[in-house]
């Protein structure tokens, strides 16, 4: 929409350029006095008309316009008010196509600053006040129409610089609403992912409570691991999700059933990954607890720089245990970076 806007807006702009100049050049030829050196009117006229073509049209690519193209401008600015000025006798220097060179030049200088050469648009613009009043004087240069080309150029600066402006805005109002979507979009998907953790509590406690309040506490050793077995598995959802799937739920039953105790800390060490290289570090982690046979082993997931997950294995059930470390095992971030430490 944006760049639409851009097109319309610019369009209009050459459109309106291109009859001004049009406007000026036939001024410049409707002589009403035969000029003195008509060639050197002739030349100053077309000299304008290829340079403010090459200037309104040139490079349509790009907004602002060429160095060359500038420099070209500035050039011709100098050099066509002293090719009319010259080609005329000095009592017909006053007249409405004598005076074409004071409207078309500041058209030119217009062009400059709308294509973002705002130096070499002023700088036209005091050559051509110079040039005019030489050859008319101040007075009558300012009320044939100096005055009038000053203005265009003021409003062009103004309305490129509130222009420049308005679209900075409108880019960084672009920038809040995507954000802003975005937003939405994670707000959405972390409510997902809290229903399915709420289901996934349900389906996962519910049976045991249900069996807890039915016999009011009295469970057998088989419904006593299957409570704590329940209890680790909501422990793992609310702690690290992010490092779960099945083959690691598995895995991690698979040893709380043999006696271990596991336990699950998420604190982000998987962020910034891509979800490819996440199943390939979840499938390592669920192979390393299948291989652990440790009493204590603890999963961590940190922000680091090169290692995603940390697995440690201990002898000892409980933290309170003097015991020795059995299992290092580090799951970088990047496949094929700085091989996993084992011990």
């Amino acid at each position: 929409m944006g760049a639409l806007v851009n097109r319309t807006v610019r369009s209009i702009a050459t459109s309106l350029a291109v009859g001004f100049a049009l406007y000026f050049v036939a001024r410049g030829v409707w002589w009403i006095e035969q000029p003195t050196a008509p060639l050197l009117m002739v030349l100053g006229i077309g000299l304008f008309l290829a340079v403010v073509t090459v200037a309104i049209l040139g490079h349509p690519a790009t907004v602002r316009m060429p160095l060359w193209t500038s420099l070209l401008a500035l050039a011709a600015t100098a050099v066509i008010p002293v090719l009319v000025t010259v080609s005329l006798d000095p009592a017909d220097r006053t007249a409405p196509f004598a005076t074409w060179y004071i409207g078309g030049l500041g058209l030119l200088a217009v062009v400059c600053v709308v294509r973002r050469r705002p130096v070499i648009g002023w700088s036209a613009l005091a050559i051509l006040v110079a040039t005019a009043s030489a050859a008319l004087g101040v007075g009558v240069a300012l009320n044939l129409g100096v005055v009038g080309s000053i203005m265009w150029v003021v409003v062009a600066q103004l309305l490129v610089m509130f222009w420049d402006r308005a679209v900075r805005d409108t880019e960084r109002l672009s920038e809040i609403q995507q954000a802003v979507s975005a937003w939405h979009a994670t707000q959405r998907v972390r409510q997902r992912e809290r229903r399915l953790r709420t289901q996934f509590a349900l389906a996962v406690a519910g049976p045991v409570l249900s069996r807890v309040v039915a016999t009011r506490g009295a469970l057998d050793e088989d419904e006593r691991l299957e409570a704590r077995l329940a209890e680790g598995r909501l422990r793992d959802e609310l702690r690290g999700a992010d490092l779960l799937n099945d083959d690691v739920r598995d895995a991690i039953e698979a040893a709380r059933r043999r006696g271990a105790s596991v336990t699950v800390f998420d604190e982000g060490g998987l962020d910034g990954i891509g979800e490819d290289r996440r199943i390939e570090i979840r499938d390592e982690l669920a192979q390393v607890l299948r291989s652990a046979g440790t009493g204590r082993i603890i999963i961590r997931s940190a922000k680091d720089p090169l290692v995603a997950v940390t697995v440690v294995g201990r002898a000892g059930r409980r933290a309170a245990d003097d015991d020795s470390v059995d299992l290092w095992h580090e799951i970088v971030r990047e496949a094929g970076s700085e091989p996993a430490r084992h011990s």
